[in-house]
């Protein structure tokens, strides 16, 4: 099962990534985690990542790619893996379909998770006022001004990657805003109509 999680900040990727992790019992991977992974070992590509990110660059998406080919190659992710936060934009969903493509691999679903974004607006500015009314200390990066800001990255560079995978028919959405335990059920059984369709293939 190798899926791919999209959805924007606050949507709940992080909760169904556990919980599909739980369930199929493959590797959630987060692209952070690996990025960390590789330069803690020391890997060519790790090594390369680490060059630019001392320098204070972002770390190219031939990189990124090549390290999420190292870790989708590790024996617990024989049978499938979860990508969460990758990929964000469509230059690197074109480049992982080619590493893919040359692994003889496809994927099996992407899951975009749809939410209104007001809604999680006023649920961000809701909990910031709960927390001030109980003494309690707000961080820095969790109040609106600053979900907003991770909205519209989100929008200019990540929402154009559901398009790119609508496109290659692969894509299916669900309603990110109604109870967690209902997404999950959404998601499983989407799933196992994928699967059924590959077993009668």
């Amino acid at each position: 099962m190798r899926l791919v999680l999209l959805g924007p900040p606050g949507a709940g990727k992080g909760t169904q990534s556990m919980r599909l992790k739980e369930k199929y019992h493959i590797p959630q991977l987060s692209t952070g985690d690996m990025l960390r992974a590789a330069v803690e070992a020391a890997t060519p590509v790790g090594l390369e990542a680490k060059a630019v990110m001392d320098k204070g660059g972002l770390v190219p998406d031939a990189t990124v790619v090549g390290i999420v080919a190292d870790r989708i190659g590790a024996p617990d992710a024989k049978t499938g893996f979860i990508l969460d936060g990758f990929p964000r934009t469509v230059g690197q969903a074109e480049a992982l379909a080619k590493m893919l493509r040359a692994k003889n691999m496809d994927l099996d679903a992407v899951i975009e998770l749809k939410v209104d974004e007001a809604a999680l607006l006023a649920r961000i500015a809701q909990r910031v006022k709960d927390t001030l009314a109980s003494g309690g200390t707000v961080r820095a990066d969790d109040n609106p001004e600053a979900f907003k800001a991770r909205l519209d990255a989100y929008h200019a560079q990540t929402a154009p990657v559901s398009d790119f995978y609508a496109k290659q028919a692969v894509l299916k959405t669900v309603d990110g805003m109604v109870p967690a335990d209902a997404v999950t059920k959404a998601i499983e059984q989407m799933l196992e109509g994928s699967i059924r369709c590959v077993g009668l293939g």
